[in-house]
């Protein structure tokens, strides 16, 4: 395959991984028109690096030897060390030519991943909540609640996509009704502020459940994300209910944010399994009705669809497009693409 940026080839068999801060994924492709070869979730705590992880639950596994390796990685890929934003492992793709064999190595972000998924998986793997029909060949924007908030846009130019990768996890976020201001002096800081990560994440959802029931003088009984969904959804616990409805709104307005950066009349997808579980608290008019409450745009965010990515291994099928149709893409991978040759 080409990377559409004119640079060397990769050969197949490709391995594909999509390391997350608690799963990593993989699979391998065999060629450019086989099925791929998946194996069973990886829990990044249970391997020290990403090396080991690869050896002794993937190349152990199979018979198939990789020739090169895509990676989508849940952090900014900046030189030769490569953290990953909440995981201690690190990517080092010069030592890892060495340690699997492979002769080239092109690391990508997670959510660039994630928007070449937009692009490779059917209206069957969506769940449409509200706007209007999707603009074919129009701006999108990909955002995802799990470990941290992932955020990426896709766009179309000179008859190719285009992923944009960053960081939007990270931007600022506030309170705007009056029970926001009542709850948002309880949520936990990172140095002095309330980024949507602190609110839009597995922790951030437990963040704000605490500052949900402080707020009402009450006892946060539940520690983990899937309790609060669970006893929201079921509608057992009032705090947690609110909580979610709280988290909710947030997601829509951050949504709703980056819909305009990128002008998404394209759609607006959410991934990962957060947004797979409360589907049905997305559909609550809140989420709608803050996503579109931007004046003066709000007809315009009124048409903009919505959609939750239902797939499971949604990175990965991202991934197995652009390599098995790099033609359809534009991916810089000066920086991120490294040989063995």
């Amino acid at each position: 395959m080409t990377s559409g940026t004119g640079e060397a080839d990769l050969q197949f068999p490709i391995l594909i991984g999509d390391i997350g801060g608690t799963n990593a994924r993989f699979a391998i492709l065999p060629d450019v028109g086989s099925p791929s070869i998946e194996f069973p979730n990886v829990r990044t705590a249970d391997h020290p690096t990403i090396d080991n992880a690869i050896r002794d639950a993937i190349l152990t596994a199979t018979t198939v030897r990789p020739r090169s390796t895509v990676l989508a990685v849940a952090g900014p890929v900046n030189g030769d060390h490569i953290p990953l934003t909440n995981c201690p492992w690190v990517v080092k793709p010069r030592e890892m030519l060495a340690t699997t064999g492979v002769s080239d190595v092109v690391v990508l972000n997670d959510f660039e991943a994630q928007a070449l998924a937009v692009v490779a998986l059917g209206p069957e793997h969506m769940e449409k909540i509200g706007g209007g029909e999707a603009v074919p060949e129009a701006g999108r924007v990909v955002l995802g609640p799990g470990t941290g908030l992932g955020v990426a846009g896709l766009i179309r130019a000179c008859g190719r996509w285009i992923p944009v990768p960053g960081e939007g996890g990270h931007m600022d976020i506030g309170p705007r009704s009056p029970r926001d201001l009542e709850i948002f002096p309880h949520l936990e800081k990172i140095d002095g502020r309330i980024s949507g990560e602190q609110i839009l994440s597995g922790r951030g959802l437990v963040n704000a459940y605490r500052a949900v029931a402080a707020a009402s003088n009450a006892t946060a009984r539940f520690t983990l994300p899937a309790e609060i969904t669970a006893a929201a959804l079921a509608k057992s616990d009032p705090i947690a209910e609110e909580a979610l409805s709280f988290f909710v709104t947030c997601l829509g307005r951050t949504a709703g944010d980056l819909a305009l950066v990128f002008k998404s009349h394209g759609g607006v997808f959410l991934t990962g399994g957060i947004a797979q579980k409360i589907v049905p608290a997305l559909k609550a008019n809140n989420f709608r009705i803050a996503f579109e409450d931007k004046a003066p745009h709000a007809a315009m965010m009124r048409a903009m669809p919505i959609y939750v990515i239902t797939h499971p291994l949604a990175a990965l099928a991202g991934l197995a497009e652009f390599a098995r149709r790099p033609e359809e893409f534009s991916i810089q991978t000066k920086g991120r693409h490294w040989s063995s040759q």
